[in-house]
C-alpha cells in the first residue's frame, strides 16, 4: 500500500522499534509482577505499624521517624547494604508520595546508625501506606532504626507551584468556557504542568490568551492559599469542585485559592498565589473525543520561555526590519510569497521532468519485438517517478506491447515504478511482476495492478542491477501475471 502511494518503509527501524517497545511491555509486566510480589510484604508491614503511616508534609519537610520495614525483591528484609535499591517504609513522613497527578517528592534520609539514602520515587500501594524507594548511599539500614527524613524543598516548591496554578487554570476555563469544563486529567511537575479537560472542540485562540490573563492577574492578585479539612457534605455546601471519578473519604482536603477558586484536593500548594511568579500557556490540542490538553509553564521555567521569546521577537525584528507588532504581518506576507515560488518551482520542474517523456519513448529499446524504457532519475521521489513513467508509456504506440520502467533516488532511498500499455498487458506482460523483480533486487518490496505497479528499496547504489532484473525477465517471458 506505501509502495503504491509512492512512500517507502523503514522496515528494519520498524522491526527495531517494535523490538524496543516490546522489551518496554515486558519490564513494565515484570514491575507490575514484582509490585504484586511485594504487595503482601507492603501487608505485613502495614500490619506491624497497626495504624497508617502518618504524612507530615503539609507541615513540614523535615520530620522525624522509625524505619518500620524494608522490602527489596518483593521480599522483606532486616536490613540492606550499601547500593542496595530498597523500598523502605517509615512510620511517619514528610515525604509526598506521587497521587493526584502530582509528581513525589525525592530528597534523603539520614538514619542514627550513619545510614544515608537518596529517595527517588515515593508510592502509596495502598490507603495508609507510603513507600520510599531509595538507593543506599552508604552504610546499612535496619529495621527500627531511627531516620531523619529531609525532603528535596526546591523541587517540593516547584511542584507546589505547578498544582496550585493548575487549579487555578482549571477555574479560568470554566468560567471562559462553562461548566462543562472539568478536569478530566492533570501532570503537575516541577516548573510545568499538564491539563486536561473536556471539551467539545478547540479552544479559541481568544479563550486561551483569555484564561492565562485572568490567572496572571490572580497571580498579580497575591491571593492566600488555604487547606481545609471538612466533610464531604460542608465541602459541597461551600461550593468546592470535586473530581469525577475520585475516591473521597469521610474527611476531605479543600484547597482555597482565595475566594476565588475552591476545589478537593490532597496535594501540596503554594502559599499565595504571588508564589506563582507567572503562568504561560504552552497551547491545547486534542488527547480524544471531547478532552482537550493544555500544556504550561510556571513561575521560573515559564520566566526562562518568555525570555527566549523575547529574544527571538528582537531578532527576528532586527533582520526583517519591522517593529514587533508587525512581525505577524510580514511573516506572512512572506510565507504567501514563498508559497507562490514553490508553486512556480514546481511547475518548472515538472515541465523539465516531462520534456524527456518524449525523448525517451522516442528511444526505447526494443526486447523480443516489445518497447521498453529504463531510466534513472536522480533526486525525484515517487510521486515525479510515477507521472513521468506514465507519461512515457502514454507516449508508446498503441499497437506494440509498451513498457515503462522508471526508478528516482531521493534521500538515499530508491522508488520504482513500471507501467505497461494495454498492447503490452494484452500480451501476458504485468507491471505487477516486474516491480516486484526490480523492488527486491533494490533490497525493498512493491506491488500493484498489471497496468502500473510501484516500489521502492534500501540500496541505492543497485538500481543498474534494478534494471536488469526487469529486462531478463522481459527478455525470458518471465513478466506474465
Amino acid at each position: 500500500m506505501a509502495a503504491e502511494k509512492g512512500l517507502s518503509v523503514d522496515e528494519q527501524g520498524f522491526r527495531r522499534l517494535m523490538g524496543e517497545q516490546r522489551d518496554r511491555a515486558k519490564a513494565d509486566a515484570r514491575s507490575k509482577k514484582g509490585q504484586h510480589a511485594a504487595s503482601g510484604s507492603y501487608r505485613d508491614i502495614a500490619d506491624t505499624i497497626g495504624r497508617a503511616v502518618e504524612f507530615t508534609g503539609y507541615d513540614e519537610v523535615v520530620s522525624e521517624g522509625e524505619v518500620r520495614g524494608i522490602v527489596t525483591g518483593g521480599a522483606k528484609v532486616e536490613s540492606a547494604g550499601e547500593g542496595a535499591e530498597i523500598e523502605l517504609v517509615l512510620d511517619r513522613t514528610p515525604f509526598y508520595a506521587e497521587g493526584g497527578g502530582q509528581f513525589a517528592d525525592q530528597g534523603v534520609i539520614e538514619l542514627d546508625t550513619g545510614a544515608r539514602l537518596e529517595v527517588y520515587d515515593v508510592q502509596s500501594p495502598f490507603t495508609g501506606l507510603i513507600v520510599h524507594k531509595a538507593r543506599v548511599l552508604s552504610g546499612e539500614v535496619s529495621v527500627g532504626a531511627h531516620a531523619q527524613s529531609l525532603v528535596d524543598t526546591e523541587r517540593r516548591r516547584s511542584i507546589s507551584r505547578s498544582h496550585t496554578a493548575t487549579h487555578m487554570v482549571h477555574k479560568a476555563f470554566r468560567e471562559a468556557l462553562g461548566e462543562t469544563a472539568t478536569q478530566a486529567g492533570s501532570e503537575n511537575a516541577p516548573g510545568r504542568f499538564r491539563f486536561d479537560f473536556s471539551a467539545a472542540g478547540a479552544v479559541p485562540a481568544a479563550a486561551m490568551n483569555d484564561v492565562e490573563a485572568r490567572v496572571n492577574d490572580l497571580v498579580i492578585a497575591d491571593l492566600g492559599v488555604h487547606a481545609e479539612t471538612m466533610t464531604q457534605e460542608e465541602a459541597v455546601r461551600s461550593g468546592a469542585m470535586a473530581l469525577f471519578g475520585e475516591k473521597y473519604g469521610d474527611k476531605v482536603r479543600v484547597i482555597s485559592v482565595g475566594d476565588w477558586a475552591r476545589e478537593l484536593c490532597g496535594g501540596t500548594h503554594a502559599q499565595r498565589s504571588g508564589q506563582l511568579g507567572v503562568v504561560k500557556l504552552l497551547g491545547e490540542s486534542s488527547i480524544g473525543s471531547g478532552v482537550r490538553r493544555v500544556e504550561a509553564l510556571v513561575g521560573g521555567d515559564a520566566y526562562r520561555f518568555l525570555a527566549r521569546e523575547h529574544v527571538l521577537v528582537a531578532q527576528l525584528s532586527e533582520a526583517l526590519k519591522v517593529r514587533p507588532e508587525q512581525l505577524p504581518e510580514r511573516v506572512n506576507d512572506i510565507v504567501d510569497r514563498l508559497r507562490v515560488a514553490e508553486k512556480e518551482i514546481e511547475k518548472v520542474r515538472l515541465q523539465q521532468l516531462l520534456a524527456a517523456a518524449g525523448e525517451l519513448a522516442a528511444h526505447a529499446e526494443d526486447i523480443s519485438g516489445l518497447s521498453f524504457v529504463g531510466h534513472e532519475v536522480a533526486g525525484a521521489g515517487g510521486g515525479d517517478v510515477r507521472t513521468l513513467a506514465l507519461d512515457i508509456r502514454n507516449r508508446m504506440p498503441g499497437d506494440r506491447p509498451g513498457v515503462a520502467a522508471i526508478i528516482g533516488s531521493a534521500s538515499g532511498k530508491p522508488s520504482v515504478v513500471v507501467a505497461v500499455n494495454d498492447a503490452g498487458r494484452a500480451a501476458g506482460i504485468s507491471a505487477n511482476t516486474l516491480v516486484r523483480a526490480a523492488s527486491e533486487a533494490l533490497g525493498g518490496r512493491g506491488g500493484g495492478k498489471d497496468d502500473v505497479a510501484q516500489g521502492g528499496g534500501s540500496d541505492a547504489s543497485r538500481v543498474g542491477d534494478a534494471l536488469v532484473a526487469i529486462r531478463h525477465a522481459l527478455a525470458n517471458g518471465q513478466s506474465g501475471g
